[in-house]
């Protein structure tokens, strides 16, 4: 490794600013600062120390994620290959053909063969989001003349959580690049973007291609198989419907049709235990999130309603069903989009909450809500934060005015 340090260090003269590839630097910088932790220390007893940064934060959250990646993994696989085995059927194009040379079979009970086959899918457009995001980063930070941040590394893992297993990659490639220009870039990069990325992307697709995002046809990976989410039964059929197909406790370990990372609620569970414990997301929004989705559920299943099934559903059924989990600990924790006050975050957490059970219910045709729901609450979270300190700024105006 020293040998990769010192070659490095010969070759930044050739990037720095001023120089023949000083436009380059930004490049150089973010493959240094991929491989090592930059050496520079904060100098003045104005600065506050402290062993993370930014890299260091990210990395946390990559590790948190690994629960959701090998659910996106195995139950991708294990949908298809559970469908295979009962009904026959093929998985077309270079995937099958990969998959058949291998020689595992379309055994479900095969953890072997339902990761590779997982795999398969969830890796080329992992890999899809990671080069054509990071060559857009890259080209701004070359036109801004900054260094490359590592907070894509994160967008680029959380997107291709939220799809389905049958997305076209070249969709995955303009909805991540929507994300990262136009969620992000425009308006200053990393910190500045004030809606996640990720779900900017992600809703992009959902409106501009909503036959590749929705229906019935895209949750299992086998040509012309049909299977509807635990939500879109629920808008149909009520909770009879969903107990049809699978138990509760299904949907909370995540054995169902779904976005490839988004099923399994007991994998959220673990990546919000390793957030909080490492401080790196807030607690606060989560429960504010659980409490708003638990509150309007059961009130919304007291009331009921005699036309519509989703009244059906009481409130432990809105915390497993969707992305609910996983919106609520990986995106409405994004510190940059997310309230910043203690009561703000607790506010901000109840809104997504509440406006992703409002819409699941109230609006069947669109039965998942906590996209558009962490994006409002995302717009609104700057106006939150607003009237927190404007009224503990009156609190203690009350206080001292005697």
């Amino acid at each position: 490794m020293k040998v990769l340090r010192d070659l490095l260090d010969r070759m930044e003269g050739h990037f720095r600013p001023g120089t023949r590839l000083g436009w380059l630097y930004p490049l150089f910088e973010a493959v240094d600062g991929f491989l090592y932790t930059p050496g520079r220390v904060t100098e003045g007893q104005t600065h506050v120390r402290d062993g993370i940064d930014l890299k260091r934060a990210m990395s946390v959250v990559i590790v948190a994620l690994v629960p959701c990646i090998w659910m996106a993994l195995w139950n991708t696989g294990y949908q298809a290959n559970l469908v295979l085995s009962r009904t026959g059927g093929a998985i077309g194009g270079w995937r099958g053909a990969i998959f058949a040379a291998l020689g595992l079979g379309h055994d479900p009970g095969s953890l072997l063969a339902n990761v590779v086959l997982g795999a398969l899918f969830f890796v080329p457009a992992y890999a899809v989001c990671m080069v054509v995001g990071g060559l857009w980063e890259v080209l701004f930070a070359v036109v801004r003349k900054h260094e490359v941040n590592e907070g894509f590394f994160v967008t680029g893992m959380l997107f291709p959580l939220t799809l389905p297993p049958t997305i076209p990659l070249w969709q995955v490639a303009v909805g991540i690049s929507f994300g990262v220009v136009l969620g992000k870039e425009v308006f200053g990069g990393t910190g500045k973007n004030f809606m996640n990325p990720a779900l900017v992307a992600r809703a992009f697709l959902y409106f501009a291609y909503p036959a590749a995002i929705s229906g019935d046809r895209v949750w299992v990976a086998v040509d012309g198989v049909s299977r509807a989410t635990g939500l879109a039964v629920g808008a149909a059929n009520g909770v009879a419907g969903i107990l049809a197909d699978a138990s509760w406790m299904d949907y909370f370990l995540g054995t169902v049709p779904g976005s490839m990372g988004e099923t399994s609620t007991l994998a959220c569970l673990i990546g919000a235990v390793v957030l909080i414990a490492t401080g790196m997301a807030s607690w606060r929004i989560m429960a504010g999130v659980a409490l708003g989705a638990l509150g309007l559920g059961e009130l919304l299943h007291q009331i009921g309603s005699a036309t519509n099934p989703m009244f059906e559903l009481g409130a432990a059924w809105h915390l497993v069903l969707g992305g609910l989990a996983f919106g609520a600990v990986f995106m409405a924790t994004d510190p940059v989009s997310a309230a910043m006050t203690e009561t703000g975050r607790w506010i901000y957490g109840a809104l997504i909450g509440v406006m992703t059970v409002l819409i699941r219910v109230i609006n069947p045709a669109f039965p998942e809500g906590v996209m558009l729901a962490i994006l409002f609450g995302n717009v609104f979270a700057p106006i939150i934060d607003y009237f927190v300190i404007q009224a503990n700024i009156r609190r203690r105006l009350a206080r001292t005015a005697g």
